[in-house]
């Protein structure tokens, strides 16, 4: 019984495989059949730089205007793929200079024979950068249009005692099979695969490494130079990058001096196989499994890049000027992969500083990638992990995460130099607020004059350890709100290894007071909306104004609904709702024309004027509503530990309409409604 249910379960297990793609994926066949899908198909045999450049571009770009500049969002960084897992957000201009710097390779313009240095502060993205681009192309091997293709020798080889057996030998450098073809051959016959028609230049190609060329020789060499039965030895296959099983996809990283050495890039010796062959310089004898060997036709990535030992930089000029690579004891061997290499500032420095490494700077390209400084790409960061779906058992109070973003955003902006402008205006303007008196250019011209704007400040990586300890802390009684968050954030400032001087630490403090006033106003502003939040009052209330600024305008006289006597325009009325969105008394009988003109342009399209439509009339009805009704909610009383029945009811009414409109819970709505009123309490209500 337990056999049969065991082969019940593997059975259900199988029918989750996908035959048909498993053997796409694993196809195989002979020379000339692989000549035939180059014939149908030239691009399987793009190089790496292009081959990168149309995986990006396969998931589909979309463009948008940002302060003038028409920017392009390139959708594969949103890993939309693994659900947004690593998905890069708010860095669409230095992800732009990326792309072109591909774009270029592929078009072999030059920048192909560069190292693509990611250059930034700690936690700004650019190993998620790394990572993606490698998994991307791990993916786009899979499918149809990424298909690449390499080949594997098979040989006789005797057994001592005698016997021949078939030996299959894969290409160690999954290299692309056209490299068979002899260098003088190869223009005419790729004008026949590809002619000018199809639109697309089969790529020079590269040598044979030394291993292939080895068995291509030999071979030659016993057909007397046949190559047509040299190439029934040849089996081509799929090839399918996988950083797991080290094909296509390289990572290198620095460890302690005495235990790495340069044979990590590029191979070594097989001392046993030495006995077999006899000779350490026979190919067969040689593990040519480096990381740039492995990594051959796809990409390597090299983690903190410039704390290598000078040693392994040197590796690093052949390979991206010349595409070549010197395993030890032989011949320089191409490679065709793109390099790519990250590193901080202080690290940077110290490249700049050393004269004996020009070459290298040279040999670069660098791309920055500093921190976000838009705060809703920011709160993007911190809301992918700390969302309903991952947090169980506690709820985030609104704002918790905007604020904390906008911390991190605020100690990465530069002071305005000029403007008369706050740091936390420009924190807005960045986001795309509008301010009285600043345009696009303004906006454009502030981010030409912050140089290291981006570089320097606190990392995501520290706010999302913060709010992790928030969220186990046992303060927080199933909710965790703004404050809880922000404290964390102070107290860990004490610590924090990266904050060198009191000057620095302090100005963080500071810029935890500008959010915490900002945080107070926010909720304010709620809980007066949520007090005020009656539509029919509003909507009367609307109606008394309109009537009024109707008679006014038309210089008549208004009916009362009570009395029914004509009285005149209620002044008092009109300017106590004006004055709420700051209209001065020389300006009110302007703002009253604007407001009857727009009632009659829409009469005229035969619309029927709303005040939800005007969001200046809309706030300011709603500011007068509040201060007409706070204090019939007694919303001082809160603080106080008897409230009366009356009151209790329109408080839970209030906490209603924030739980439902603001995504507050019964805990954090309790928590806000109790801080506001005692803003309240202490005379700071805002008029």
């Amino acid at each position: 019984m337990k056999d049969a249910e065991k082969g019940s379960w593997v059975s259900r297990i199988a029918a989750f495989q996908d035959v048909k793609t498993y053997a796409e994926l694993n196809w195989d066949g002979s020379f000339e059949d692989y000549l035939e899908i180059v014939r149908k198909n030239p691009k399987v045999t793009r190089t790496a730089f292009q081959r990168i450049y149309d995986m990006i571009l396969s998931h589909g770009k979309s463009e948008y205007i940002d302060n003038k500049k028409k920017l392009t969002r390139y959708h594969f960084f949103s890993d939309e793929r693994f659900g947004g897992r690593d998905a890069i957000f708010g860095l669409d201009v230095p992800l732009m200079k990326l792309v072109n710097v591909f774009k270029s390779a592929a078009q072999g313009y030059g920048t192909e024979k560069r190292v693509i240095l990611l250059h930034g502060p700690v936690g700004s993205s650019k190993s998620t950068i790394a990572r993606l681009l490698k998994k991307g192309m791990e993916e786009y091997s899979k499918v149809p249009e990424g298909a690449a293709y390499t080949f594997s020798w098979l040989t006789d080889k005797k057994q001592p005692d005698g016997t021949v057996v078939k030996e299959k030998m894969k290409c160690p450098m999954n290299e692309e099979p056209l490299n068979l073809i002899p260098k003088e051959w190869r223009p005419k016959i790729f004008a026949e695969l590809s002619p000018p028609e199809s639109g697309y230049t089969i790529p020079d190609g590269c040598e044979l490494c030394p291993a292939c060329r080895f068995v291509f020789k030999e071979l030659m060499t016993q057909y007397g130079g046949d190559f047509a039965q040299v190439m029934n030895h040849v089996h081509v296959n799929r090839l399918i990058f996988s950083e797991k099983d080290r094909v296509g996809i390289g990572t290198f990283q620095p460890k302690d001096e005495k235990n790495q050495d340069s044979t990590e890039l590029t191979g070594d010796i097989n001392y046993r196989k030495i006995a077999e062959y006899g000779s350490d310089s026979d190919p067969r004898a040689f593990n040519f499994d480096g990381e740039f060997n492995i990594a051959n036709r796809g990409v390597i990535e090299f983690v903190e890049v410039l704390k290598l030992d000078v040693a392994f930089l040197y590796d690093l000029l052949g390979a991206s000027q010349e595409h070549k690579i010197k395993p030890k004891k032989f011949p320089q061997t191409d490679i065709d992969e793109v390099i790519i290499g990250h590193t901080n500032e202080p690290e940077y420095k110290k490249l700049e500083s050393n004269e004996f490494m020009e070459a290298l700077r040279d040999r670069t390209v660098k791309i920055d990638i500093p921190y976000i400084t838009k705060l809703t790409e920011e709160v993007k960061i911190y809301e992918k992990d700390f969302n309903s779906r991952a947090i169980k058992g506690k709820h985030i109070a609104p704002h918790t995460l905007e604020m904390a973003a906008m911390w991190a955003v605020l100690t990465r902006l530069e002071e305005p130099k000029k403007h008369n402008l706050s740091l936390l205006q420009k924190l807005k303007l960045y986001n795309g607020k509008t301010l009285p008196n600043f345009t696009e250019d303004n906006i454009k011209e502030l981010r030409k004059e912050s140089v290291r704007e981006g570089l320097e400040g606190i990392s995501a990586r520290y706010i999302q350890d913060k709010i992790s300890n928030a969220l186990v802390s046992d303060k927080g009684e199933g909710c965790i709100n703004p404050f809880m968050v922000l404290n964390e954030l102070e107290a860990g400032l004490k610590t924090h290894s990266l904050i060198n001087n009191e000057d620095a630490r302090k100005r963080m403090k500071e810029l935890l007071t500008t959010v915490k006033q900002e945080y107070e106003d926010i909720v304010k502003n709620e809980v007066q909306r949520a007090i005020s939040a009656d539509e029919d009052a509003i909507g009367k209330l609307c109606g008394n104004y309109i009537d009024n600024i109707k008679a006014f305008t038309q210089k008549e006289k208004v009916r009362n609904k009570y009395t029914g006597i004509y009285e005149v325009p209620d002044e008092r009325l009109m300017r106590s709702i004006e004055e709420k969105i700051d209209i001065p008394e020389s300006r009110k009988d302007d703002f009253r024309g604007e407001i009857m003109n727009y009632i009659g342009a829409l009469a005229v399209e035969g619309k029927t004027f709303n005040y939800r439509t005007n969001e200046r009339l809309h706030k300011a009805l709603e500011l007068k509503l509040f201060e007409d009704q706070k204090d019939s909610i007694k919303l001082k009383n809160l603080v106080s530990s008897v409230v009366d029945k009356e009151t209790q009811e329109k408080i839970d009414l209030v906490k209603d309409r924030m739980m439902k409109n603001y995504g507050y819970c019964e805990i954090c709505s309790t928590d806000v409604l109790n801080f506001v009123a005692s803003i309240f309490a202490r005379g700071d209500a805002k008029e």
